[in-house]
């Protein structure tokens, strides 16, 4: 029996603007829209995605899963996502880390690597 990773689910209060800021982070395209979910994705066949699922309450606590970015150019990256309505926040990182923790829209963090190679890099 073979399983893949399929979508990364995210609750959202606005489900469009959520979706959007996403697939432009990602340079991803919205595959699928309706009321009560949102899916984006590289293409239709490309797994995984993201299927973004409306919620009534804001979020309160710190992600027990986050998104790992790995650009070609850390700096470029994280001023481009931060146009994009991206914010800079403090979770406990030291100021020596190599990556930059930023919160999306809706507070949900994640950070931008250092470029990668590999996912052991």
């Amino acid at each position: 029996m073979a399983v893949r990773l399929y979508h990364l689910v995210l609750d959202a209060r606005d489900l469009p603007g959520l979706s959007r800021f996403w697939s432009q982070v990602l340079d991803w395209k919205v595959l699928y829209e309706a009321e009560d979910e949102v899916v984006i994705g590289a293409d239709q066949h490309a797994m995984p995605g993201m299927c973004f699922v409306p919620v009534p309450e804001r979020k309160t606590l710190k992600n027990r899963l986050h998104i790992d970015l790995a650009p070609d150019d850390q700096d470029a990256e994280v001023e481009r996502i931060l146009a994009l309505g991206a914010r800079r926040v403090d979770v406990g990182q030291s100021a020596e880390a190599s990556w930059v923790v930023l919160a999306d829209p809706e507070g949900n963090e994640f950070c931008v690597l250092r470029p990668k190679r590999t996912l052991t890099d």
